[in-house]
């Protein structure tokens, strides 16, 4: 599939790029990385009003952009450039596409507004104490009372799920596996902030009680439309692991230039000339299979589940290999807390087990392809 940027995408990523150079430089990361709120409210707020980020890949109906895949991979990418710690992956990428896509018009018109306009925060939790994402591991609870529905179980690895206002739970019923929304102050509702490597991406332990939710997916079984869910989040996942891999890539080559060894900068050096060779190569495939995943995902083909196990498998190892030799190449000033080669490391590393490793989905990719 033949594929290129247009004018006003490549405008689009020159605007993020150089609103999170002033917004989200070195400092205010690590910053904001360390406080209550995890994000700078006022960047949030910018991002909404200003670029209106949160509705570019929400439908026009409800105050978005009517953005795709596409554009969402363009903004997920600069983010992941400059490990932007906000809830805007959870919100955007994972519970705004999740909503977008559930058919229930009332639940679109409730909750997609406020998403689009910065006033809400969501998130999707899928993941249970087994650590799988596979939708059949499921064990949540979601049982029928009157008009409404009450949810027990325990959620890991929600992503902002601390401080999220709005939880996207999946569940099983005597319908089968659904996806519903809850308060994330409801009662029955305990959430627990997890400690995790990544600093910049807070993850939290939620455990439900009979805590009431709302039904927004189809009545009958929703694996398939839930899947789809996965597919897009993967999606957008390995857009913004091609962003920490551009940027280690980058940092490794600018050192590179500068950092003289025997009277010659170390990129003079064939080890190191390799080593800026391959992450070059590898960065540059990894953008390819995440921008392809996003194009299938934005013509809605059912090449889609493939597409994006591919992608999922191929950039969250590249994102992690480009953080190692990152690192590597700056030798021990690398290794230390002052540099951020280890922020990005943290963030790969993380990222890659996000909706399970590389493994889960090169198994996937192969019962999808017959293999």
């Amino acid at each position: 599939m033949a594929f290129s940027f247009t004018a006003e995408q490549e405008e689009l990523r020159a605007t993020v790029r150089r609103f999170l150079a002033d917004k989200s430089p070195s400092a205010a990361v690590r910053h904001w990385m360390e406080t209550e709120p995890g994000h700078d409210p006022a960047v949030w707020q910018q991002m909404a009003e200003q670029l209106g980020l949160h509705g570019l890949a929400l439908p026009e109906e409800y105050g978005g952009s009517d953005g795709g895949p596409v554009e969402l991979g363009i903004v997920l990418e600069e983010m992941g450039r400059a490990l932007l710690p906000s809830p805007y992956f959870a919100t955007v990428a994972l519970a705004g596409q999740a909503l977008a896509t559930c058919g229930d018009e009332a639940a679109k018109a409730r909750w997609l507004p406020a998403l689009a306009d910065g006033s809400l925060t969501a998130t999707l939790a899928l993941a249970e104490e087994s650590g799988s994402w596979r939708l059949a591991d499921v064990t949540t609870v979601a049982t029928r009372v009157g008009e409404t529905w009450t949810l027990s179980g325990t959620k890991m690895f929600v992503v902002d799920g601390d401080s999220a206002d709005l939880l996207l739970v999946v569940a099983g019923g005597e319908a089968g596996v659904g996806l519903f929304a809850v308060n994330g102050t409801a009662a029955g509702v305990t959430r627990t902030r997890l400690e995790t490597l990544d600093p910049t991406r807070r993850l939290a332990k939620i455990d439900l009680n009979d805590a009431v939710a709302q039904r927004i997916s189809p009545p009958t079984d929703a694996s398939a439309y839930l899947q789809g869910v996965l597919d897009l989040a993967v999606v957008a996942l390995a857009a913004e692991q091609v962003g920490v891999a551009q940027a280690c890539l980058d940092a490794a080559v600018e050192y590179a230039k500068i950092r003289v060894q025997f009277d010659r900068p170390i990129g003079s050096f064939q080890a190191v000339k390799h080593k800026c060779a391959d992450m070059l190569l590898e960065v540059e495939a990894a953008r390819s299979a995440a921008y392809h995943a996003a194009t299938v995902a934005a013509a809605g083909s059912t090449e889609l589940p493939t597409a994006a196990a591919l992608a999922a498998a191929y950039c969250s190892q590249v994102g992690t290999h480009a953080a190692k030799e990152n690192i590597q190449i700056h030798g021990g000033i690398g290794y230390t807390w002052e540099h951020d080669a280890h922020l990005y490391l943290k963030r790969a590393k993380s990222s890659e087990q996000l909706f399970g490793g590389p493994a889960s989905h090169r198994a996937r990719l192969a019962d999808l392809v017959g293999i």
